[in-house]
């Protein structure tokens, strides 16, 4: 007899087998008993015959067998056309590992509020964790996609000494005798690296110590961070399009269960696979608000209603052009056509979900970037290495930044940013 998974059920019908799972309920009718089962590859169906199992197994179903006790259970895999999976265990036997009374997340409707403050547990529901499987898909696609477009990983510090924003919202600490922060993003760093190797990117944690009650901030979230030397700004919009087309793609061809899980059909999310995505100026963007009735003009930053509307008019993911440069970060190339933009773009999410992705091409003078450091009040003696970089042998370049939990939020029709991260209650305080 073969020890399997619950998602290799497919290659063992009409086998017996022994697996190892998870009660997630139960009913029975009369002499029969139904298990619901899960493993953390899948879920599916046991059915127990009172008639085909011993008095004392179907004993032990009846009256030991609670929500996320855990066992070994032997049956024979069979076809279960009614179920969503396909497959079902019919029960011969079962073998009690872990006992579970009075768990605290039943089967009906729990708080937002609950749920998070019970985030160990909450994982082993099928949402959050069909949620986590497709963060998990969505970091391989990011590896595969940046692999056969000729990327090299990077690895950026969490401590930093400065911010690469210039902002001040930063968790403090103490590396030793000097000041340390955690860091906001590994942008500066793989700017580095793509002068040494050509096409980089950075995949891991940043943080904001900014206090904020929307669903669209964390203050500990992950960030795909790409830098393209040799590149300008059309160039890394045909990436970041190719970028998300791949990544919905991926979803599509190896989440089509968990998607429907968390209640997003795979044909909504086909027309995000088309390309090109529209592109609008900043400009443009100010003038459709204004017709839409919103009180917007030059230098305003969007918020969430400006987003929706912009990325309603068009019912795919948009880029606005060339933002102020006043709302913008100091790295960025000054418009050469308009010296109050810079060259830059937001990518905003359809369906309210905002910006998923921001980035520009890099500012290349010397000159221009101390100035900057000038006017945002940053210490040469932190961004001098940074300046280096346009010193020796600097080049037209190009990056961007996705975050993780916003690009999930959205593919999943999340109500909380938060949802598509697994512990995000130790530093997130949000309420929702």
């Amino acid at each position: 007899m073969q020890t399997i998974t619950i998602s290799e059920s497919p290659k063992h019908v009409n086998e017996t087998v022994k697996i190892g799972v998870w009660l997630t309920d139960k009913r029975s009718s009369g002499k029969i008993a139904f298990l619901q089962l899960r493993d953390g590859t899948g879920f599916f169906q046991g059915i127990l015959l009172k008639n085909q199992v011993t008095p004392e197994v179907w004993d032990m179903a009846k009256h030991e067998l609670h929500q996320e006790t855990s066992f070994w259970v032997t049956g024979e895999i069979h076809e279960d056309s009614r179920s969503k999976f396909g497959y079902e265990i019919q029960v011969q036997s079962i073998e009690l590992v872990g006992e579970s009374d009075d768990y605290p997340i039943g089967n009906k409707e729990h708080g937002v509020e609950f749920l998070m403050d019970h985030r160990h547990l909450w994982l082993r529901s099928s949402k959050p964790n069909a949620m986590l499987k497709i963060r998990s898909q969505v970091k391989l696609a990011t590896m595969e996609f940046f692999a056969k477009h000729g990327f090299t990983q990077l690895d950026a510090p969490i401590l930093t000494g400065s911010s690469p924003e210039g902002t001040t919202d930063l968790f403090h600490t103490k590396y030793f005798d000097d000041d340390a922060y955690l860091s906001q993003s590994g942008q500066l760093y793989a700017e580095a690296g793509a002068m040494a190797l050509g096409k980089v990117y950075t995949m891991g944690p940043t943080f904001r110590a900014e206090k904020s009650k929307t669903r669209r901030h964390l203050t500990e979230f992950w960030m795909i961070e790409p830098e393209m030397a040799w590149m300008h700004q059309p160039e890394s919009l045909e990436l970041q399009e190719q970028y998300i087309a791949y990544l919905v793609q991926s979803l599509i061809d190896n989440c089509t269960r968990e998607l429907e899980t968390v209640g997003r059909s795979v044909e909504s999310l086909r027309p995000f696979t088309e390309l090109p995505y529209p592109r609008i100026t900043y400009k443009k963007a100010i003038e459709m608000l204004q017709e839409g009735g919103f009180d917007s003009k030059f230098g305003d930053d969007f918020g969430s209603p400006e987003e929706t509307y912009l990325a309603d008019q068009f019912q795919k993911p948009v880029f606005i052009l060339n933002y102020p440069k006043e709302i913008k970060a100091f790295y960025m190339k000054p418009d050469p056509e308009d010296d109050r933009q810079v060259v830059c773009a937001d990518l905003l999410a359809p369906e309210g979900y905002g910006e998923i992705i921001g980035g520009s091409e890099r500012a290349t003078d010397y000159d221009y970037l101390v100035q900057k450091f000038a006017e945002n009040h940053l210490d040469m003696a932190d961004y001098g290495w940074y300046a280096d970089l346009r010193k020796y042998g600097t080049v037209p370049h190009s990056g961007f930044g996705m975050g993780l939990e916003r690009f999930i939020a959205w593919i999943t029709l999340s109500d909380h940013i938060r949802e598509g991260s697994p512990f995000p209650r130790m530093l997130n305080r949000l309420r929702p």
